[in-house]
């Protein structure tokens, strides 16, 4: 639930908190709940995966832990949940942004489906000034119909913006990229995975390029192999692009 994470484009997770419910075609094959569903089989009672994925958990003896890791890491925040999830209170939303604003040697990776939340909270807390530019706020945009959360993301008083477009499912020629500073793309993995087609993948390369935005290419997806890594070429090269993290003036 923390530390070293096999995603391409983090370093750890950090998991304060668990469980999700789903609110998107993005969520119809979610990792995380795959994830937890065959531990849960595996072993009914343990106290981390004896439960419904659907059971949002806080765990706050985990709040700590970006404190404790001392060398500089780009962390993955609730990989295995959503820190915008109704379940979660604003009280423990603020223990988690405590946290890491405290920890700047340390890129934050926040993801969210639910960027309506994200940006009430944000601009309730980053009031006179952007949120710093270490916290890294992303929404997931899958296809068309979700790129309204790309709009709040730009209505979000944030220093640092991204999208996932992961599992990509549509084309997003349309996308406006405006205020975005990176971009994560990838198809989708696992048991009856939805095909991407490389063009979808090659339209956003080519509006990252285009708007100055930071590119990365996670994976190609598929239903045995995620085909990410090495295997993660389009056009011949790999595209392993990360924005620049901006700092508040002291």
């Amino acid at each position: 639930m923390a530390g070293k994470s096999a995603i391409e484009w983090t370093e750890n997770s950090w998991n304060p908190a668990t469980g999700c419910t789903q609110v998107s075609p993005g969520c119809d094959r979610c990792y995380a709940k795959r994830l937890v569903d065959v531990r849960q089989v595996r072993n009914p009672r343990s106290p981390r995966y004896g439960h419904p994925f659907e059971e949002v958990m806080l765990h706050r003896e985990r709040l700590g832990q970006p404190s404790r890791w001392r060398s500089p890491k780009r962390i993955f925040v609730n990989s295995m949940s959503d820190l915008f999830h109704r379940d979660i209170d604003d009280e423990f939303v603020d223990r988690v942004f405590d946290e890491m604003e405290r920890n700047d040697r340390h890129v934050f990776q926040v993801l969210t489906k639910r960027a309506d939340r994200m940006k009430r909270y944000v601009n309730k807390r980053c009031e006179t000034e952007p949120c710093p530019g270490h916290i890294w706020l992303g929404v997931s945009v899958e296809n068309l119909d979700y790129t309204w959360r790309a709009e709040m993301l730009r209505k979000t008083n944030a220093s640092t913006r991204w999208i996932s477009a992961e599992p990509l499912l549509g084309s997003l020629a349309e996308l406006d990229l405006g205020a975005i500073d990176w971009l994560v793309a990838g198809g989708e993995s696992g048991p009856a995975a939805r095909p991407m087609d490389a063009d979808w993948a090659r339209e956003l390369r080519d509006k990252c390029n285009a708007a100055g935005v930071a590119f990365f290419f996670k994976q190609w997806g598929g239903t045995s192999d995620k085909r990410g890594g090495a295997a993660a070429v389009l056009d011949g090269r790999r595209w392993l692009q990360y924005p620049v993290v901006r700092k508040r003036a002291a």
